[in-house]
C-alpha cells in the first residue's frame, strides 16, 4: 500500500461552552482522554479529575446522577 502525504487528526479533546437560559456563558468543559476539565467564565485556568475520580464520583449513590435513555 502506497505511503499518503495527509492524514486525517483526531481531536486531543473534545470542548463545549456551556450556557444558561438567557445565553450567557457559564464556562467551559473540556473532555480529554486523560479527565474532564472545566473552566468557569472568569477563570483563566482549567481544574481537572482524572477520569477514574470522575466515574468513582459519577457512580457514587450520593450524586443521584440518573440514567438517560439518550
Amino acid at each position: 500500500m502506497p505511503k499518503f502525504n495527509n492524514s486525517f487528526k483526531s481531536p486531543e479533546h473534545i470542548e463545549e461552552t456551556i450556557v444558561d437560559e438567557n445565553g450567557a456563558v457559564i464556562g467551559t468543559i473540556r473532555i480529554k482522554p486523560s479527565g474532564i476539565l472545566w473552566k468557569a467564565k472568569s477563570q483563566q485556568k482549567f481544574k481537572k479529575v482524572d477520569l477514574k475520580t470522575f466515574l468513582a464520583w459519577i457512580d457514587d449513590p450520593k450524586t443521584k446522577a440518573k440514567l438517560v435513555t439518550k
